[in-house]
């Protein structure tokens, strides 16, 4: 059975417990949810259904939690090949430039990209989407920057988009060409910064392919300057903006995404107070990525405390990739946020829910269970949703509805 195939889910969700949002004060127990034309149409106390839907077909859901989907806001889930190799290098104690002369390093997966067709790429991507779909994903955020020509960053979009309508789930495209230098643009950073804002961008917005535009700040990839050209031309197109900063050092790339009223700016362990202040004023969403830290084994934490004083809303990501955050469970990102970063459960649960829609900007559509939004959500086997940070290496998910169709 596809996604398409998949059953309604029209009619009185019974017999179970709700958390609408990532608050367990707000949660009901012995609740109900009713679905009517694929859109949330109530949902509250069972004891409280009004009459007008006592006629409706009812789905027993055993006694389980129904909790928003999952959202899974920064991904770079199309790519060619993978790094596992490098990977081993490394732990053999292979130095960065060793890896990258035996043609490692991101070279290696722009290349793969760029041979593969985009049935290969999609072959390759619906399984690691499978994966965060069967956890509770029922929107993602996904990233092209490893094709870095036209052709090829087309291509990773395209394969996007696809895997949205087949595999029936939100997923919010973003262009990354300013992600790294194409080898045949070696020492001439400027002049790609040129075919990315006046070349790339202009046509792949024309072709409606491209919902935010990305950009990576940092001594390996691009300055605040190529940045800020990046963030103008896409103010041209209307599109919004968001921002791999402060992971490896402080640029000053948080604030310069605050100032371009960037949806999101994500990683930050770098992160001083100034940007957090900036973001803070912005509204500008701090989206952290445990696995990229773990991975890398990295000991700068991000500032947790001061994004807490500022009031700034934290979401957590599995930042898919394969170089340095292999990952397809958004569950155990959860965990190490607890764990690595010393967040608290209602933290991490509004940070894959109602903070991770507005880091895509879609705060209105996804993260919370509302009368009059699609029917986006996942049932759980667990006494408590605090387990779902708590287990790792298990998945609880018992169910997901999602556009309105019962996919498990």
């Amino acid at each position: 059975m596809t996604p398409h195939d998949a059953p309604s889910a029209d009619g009185i969700w019974h017999h179970c417990h709700l958390l609408p949002d990532a608050d367990p004060e707000r949660a009901i127990r012995d609740g109900a949810l009713v679905v009517v034309d694929g859109r949330i149409a109530w949902l509250g106390p069972l004891a409280s259904l009004p009459e007008s839907f006592a006629t409706l077909p009812r789905h027993d859901a055993g006694g389980l939690w129904i909790t928003p989907g999952l959202v899974d806001c920064h991904t770079h889930l199309v790519y060619g090949g993978q790094r596992a190799d490098e990977f081993a290098m490394r732990l053999a104690g292979a130095s960065y430039e060793e890896i990258a002369r035996a043609g490692g390093g991101i070279v290696s997966t722009v290349r793969a990209t760029r041979e593969a067709d985009e049935a290969t790429l999609f072959a390759q991507a619906a399984p690691r989407l499978e994966a965060l779909l069967a956890e509770g994903v029922t929107a993602i955020e996904i990233k092209s920057g490893y094709g870095l020509s036209l052709d090829a960053e087309r291509k990773q979009l395209r394969v996007a988009r696809r895997l949205g309508e087949t595999c029936r789930v939100a997923v919010h495209t973003t262009f990354l060409g300013a992600h790294a230098l194409p080898p045949e643009y070696a020492g001439r950073a400027d002049d790609y910064i040129d075919l990315v804002c006046g070349t790339m961008l202009p046509a792949l917005a024309e072709e409606k392919l491209v919902d935010a535009v990305d950009a990576f700040c940092e001594g390996i990839g691009f300055s605040p300057e190529q940045t800020a050209r990046v963030f103008d031309a896409a103010a041209r197109h209307g599109l919004p903006v968001k921002l791999h900063a402060e992971q490896l050092s402080n640029l000053g790339g948080a604030a310069l995404a605050a100032r371009h009223g960037a949806l999101s700016a994500d990683h930050l362990e770098h992160l001083d107070e100034a940007g957090v202040a900036a973001m803070a004023e912005a509204g500008t969403v701090a989206v952290l990525l445990p696995g990229a830290y773990y991975f890398l084994r990295d000991t700068h934490l991000p500032p947790l405390a001061l994004l807490r004083q500022y009031g700034v809303p934290v979401a957590i990501s599995t930042d898919h990739n394969p170089g340095t955050s292999p990952t397809t469970s958004l569950l155990l990102m959860m965990n190490m946020a607890c764990t690595l970063f010393r967040m608290t459960v209602p933290e991490v649960l509004a940070g894959v829910t109602t903070h991770a829609a507005r880091a895509l900007g879609a705060a209105q559509r996804h993260g919370t269970l509302a009368v009059g939004r699609a029917a986006d959500f996942a049932l759980w086997r667990v006494q408590s949703p605090a387990e779902l940070a708590y287990w790792f290496g298990r998945n609880p998910c018992a169910g997901v509805v999602r556009q309105g169709r019962v996919i498990r």
